[in-house]
């Protein structure tokens, strides 16, 4: 795999890929929380998707493990492990590089699994969770790149997690006041190790809502 683009991306982006090899020597450094379904991670300089791709393909490897006998199981729990890997990047082809291959790796990983009995709702779960949670931004002035169609905003995440049986419940957060709020207290952001982390309230507060219904979460 190149490690770049163009030397005008590197000038002007310094856009350098780091192979696989290399990546999961990192995530080696960190194996059990990089194994662990609902650890989240966050890339802010994610490019195409080089870590969270190695990220994803981890936890869905221990879904499987874990829960493959059980379809159900499987979707719910796939989910969770999706909505634990957070991106940011400056360009937007990376934006769209990042969602597809991680989608991909979802998809061909369910495939393998179930063939015929892919569901097109956990599909369409999977693919909103990822236009929530790898984002065309800028990790230092902690905005949205402004496009023609839509001024720049603070960046907002979005938290997905098991609730009752199949249901999940999303919350949203100002990525600025995480930051903040968690320098304040000089507690983590993510608990990646099982320190105690700090909680911030949310910007938005979104009913349970079952996790093959998560497609449908964008008309709300």
């Amino acid at each position: 795999m190149t490690q770049v683009i163009s030397k005008q991306r590197v000038s002007t982006h310094g856009e350098v890929y780091t192979n696989p090899r290399e990546v999961n020597a990192m995530l080696d450094l960190v194996k059990n929380e990089a194994e662990r379904i609902d650890s989240r991670f966050l890339e802010p300089a994610c490019g195409s998707g080089n870590f969270l791709v190695e990220i994803l393909k981890r936890k869905l490897q221990v879904v499987a493990d874990r829960y493959s006998k059980s379809q159900l199981e499987y979707e719910r729990h796939a989910v969770v492990a999706v909505g634990s890997i957070y991106g940011i990047d400056l360009l937007p082809d990376n934006i769209q590089a990042c969602q597809e291959r991680l989608f991909n790796i979802f998809f061909n990983h369910y495939f393998s699994l179930y063939k015929n009995k892919v569901k097109p709702e956990c599909e369409a779960s999977i693919q909103f969770i990822l236009s929530r949670n790898i984002l065309h931004g800028d990790a230092l002035t902690l905005q949205t790149v402004a496009t023609e169609n839509s001024p720049s905003n603070p960046i907002v995440f979005s938290e997905w997690a098991l609730a009752n049986g199949s249901l999940i419940k999303r919350r949203d957060f100002i990525y600025a006041h995480l930051l903040d709020q968690a320098s304040h207290r000089e507690m983590p952001l993510f608990s990646d190790l099982n320190e105690e982390a700090y909680i911030p309230e949310p910007v938005k507060d979104f009913p349970l809502i079952h996790f093959l219904e998560i497609g449908n979460d964008q008309l709300k």
